[in-house]
Formats: structure tokens, C-alpha cells, sequence
């Protein structure tokens, strides 16, 4: 709470407090989020920061229960704004409206590209490849990315295209073609040596393959490495580790797995001593397993 504070008293017109809003919302009571809310909603419309108030909105809707997303509809309507229509029509998709959504980014597609404006259309297609990658229409996905890569290398927009080119070849996997997937991603490797935010969204994408096949020693690998190129408490070290490696662990436990987690404990300890206790803590789980597993052993009625 008291880093949102700080955020929305720097008042920076959103830059640190949509980062702030979106990794610390969990820590927060309702009536907390409440009160950061309401601040947070005023600065949005104040700086015009559309992606804010996009945010904003979403955890009234989606945490709090209270629909404010007619309020937005209407500045759409009274202002014609890229941004402000884009977020919105971003905004259907993240609450579900999935139809919505599509309709009202292929309307700005049409503007856009009327006007010739090569960047707004690369982001449309990038947003409505997502949405069809969502209701599992793959093929439609990988045309939209195609037609985005298309732009991007028109614009010499490299970083983005790089990342356009990791998500191309999850889809690609999804889409049924692993192998092809995978080459498509490891074909960016060399290009992003230097760039940790890519390498981390490059090997989780690699862990959700691995995930997917049920290799969970490649996919905690995966994690591994996204969590080395993340670390330093950025936005991507809380992805890499609350995301990836705890669904990894998590389904680990599901499956009763845990000698997995605990041969691969001491990878992540020797890497993140600082994070020791946690990984310790994950290896109890084997060994309290295993003394349960002695312990019904031992009960067990013998033969006669």
C-alpha cells in the first residue's frame, strides 16, 4: 500500500503507478483498492493516460464488481482518440467481451489504415492475433501476426518484431507445429542476447511448451533461465517466479511429483540463495511425502 501511495503522489501521470497497480493489486484489502482506485482513476483522466484508466477499470470489474466500463464507452464516443479507443476495445478483451472487442478494433483498423498509419495497424493486428490465439483459431492468429511482422519490418521497428516473432512461434506450437514452433523462437535467441526483458518472454514461452508435453524438468529449466534474466526485481522477475515456476511446482504437487521438485531444488537454491528458505521449503514437501509414505508402509497389516 505504501509504495501505490508513493505512486500516486509522485503523480507522474501513471508511468510508475501502472507498474506498481499491477504487481502489488493482491496485496491489497477491497476497501484498500478502493481508495487507490479512485485516485488512481482521477489521475488517468487528468494525463489522459488511457492504458491507466484501462487498468483502472478492469479491477473495479473484475475485484470490486462495480461495472464503470459505460464511462469509458462514452469518452470514446465524445473524443476520437488512437489511444483511447484502442485501450477500450483492449479493455473488452480482458473482461471477456471477446466479439466486442474484435469488432471495435476491426473499425479502428480500417480507420487507421485509411489514414496510412503503419503503427496503430501493426498493434491492432498484434492485439486481434491474441484474441483469436484465445478462442483457440490459430491459423486466423498467425495471419494477423504475419500481417503485424509485415509492418513492423516496414517501420525497422526491430525489438518489436523480435518480440512478435517469440509469440509467433508459441502460436505456431499451438497451432499444432512444435518443432517449427520452437525453431521459430530459437531463431531470435542470438538477436536478443543483450535484451533480458526478451530473453525472460523467449524461455517462457519455451516453459509453456515444455509445460504443455508435461517435460516439467525442461519447463522448470525454462524457468531457470527466464528467472536469471529477470532477476533484479523487475516487472519480469515476479512473472518468472509468481507465474511460471509456481504453476510449474504447483502442478508438480497436483501430480504427487515431488521427487521432480526436490532433485531440482538445489539448481534454484545455488542460482537464488537469496530465495533459500522458499526452495528449502519446496524440498520439505518431498521429504514430509516420503516419511508418509514409510509411515503407511510401516502400518501396513503383514501377510500370513
Amino acid at each position: 500500500m505504501e509504495e501505490l501511495m508513493k505512486a500516486i503522489q509522485e503523480k507522474n501521470c501513471g508511468g510508475e503507478l501502472k507498474r506498481v497497480l499491477y504487481y502489488r493489486v493482491d496485496d491489497l484489502s477491497d476497501e484498500q483498492l478502493k481508495e487507490v482506485l479512485e485516485k488512481a482513476e482521477e489521475i488517468a483522466k487528468e494525463c489522459n493516460d488511457w492504458e491507466l484508466y484501462k487498468l483502472v477499470l478492469y479491477y473495479y470489474h473484475e475485484i470490486l464488481g462495480i461495472d464503470k466500463i459505460s464511462e469509458f464507452e462514452k469518452l470514446a464516443k465524445e473524443k476520437d482518440e488512437f489511444e483511447l479507443k484502442f485501450h477500450l476495445a483492449d479493455l473488452y478483451y480482458l473482461i471477456g467481451e471477446l466479439e466486442k472487442s474484435l469488432e471495435l478494433f476491426r473499425g479502428l483498423l480500417e480507420e487507421e489504415v485509411a489514414k496510412g498509419n503503419v503503427e496503430h495497424a501493426a498493434r491492432i493486428y498484434y492485439s486481434m492475433a491474441m484474441i483469436h490465439e484465445e478462442i483457440q483459431e490459430y491459423e486466423k492468429a498467425l495471419e494477423l501476426i504475419e500481417k503485424a511482422e509485415e509492418l513492423y519490418e516496414k517501420m525497422g521497428d526491430e525489438r518489436e518484431l523480435l518480440r512478435l516473432r517469440i509469440y509467433k512461434g508459441y502460436v505456431t506450437f499451438e497451432a499444432g507445429d512444435t518443432y517449427r514452433g520452437k525453431a521459430i523462437i530459437a531463431g531470435v535467441l542470438p538477436k536478443i542476447l543483450e535484451d533480458r526483458e526478451l530473453l525472460v518472454e523467449a524461455h517462457l514461452s519455451f516453459e509453456e511448451i515444455f509445460e504443455e508435453y508435461e517435460d516439467y524438468e525442461a519447463a522448470l529449466q525454462e524457468c531457470l533461465y527466464a528467472l536469471v534474466y529477470g532477476r533484479g526485481g523487475t516487472d519480469y522477475e515476479d512473472i518468472a517466479f509468481g507465474g511460471a515456476l509456481m504453476d510449474v511446482l504447483w502442478q508438480l504437487f497436483l501430480d504427487d511429483d515431488f521427487e521432480t521438485v526436490y532433485l531440482n531444488m538445489d539448481t534454484f537454491i545455488e542460482a537464488f540463495p537469496e530465495w533459500r528458505d522458499f526452495f528449502e521449503q519446496s524440498r520439505l514437501w518431498h521429504s514430509l511425502r516420503t516419511a508418509r509414505s514409510k509411515m503407511r508402509k510401516l502400518r501396513r497389516p503383514s501377510r500370513k
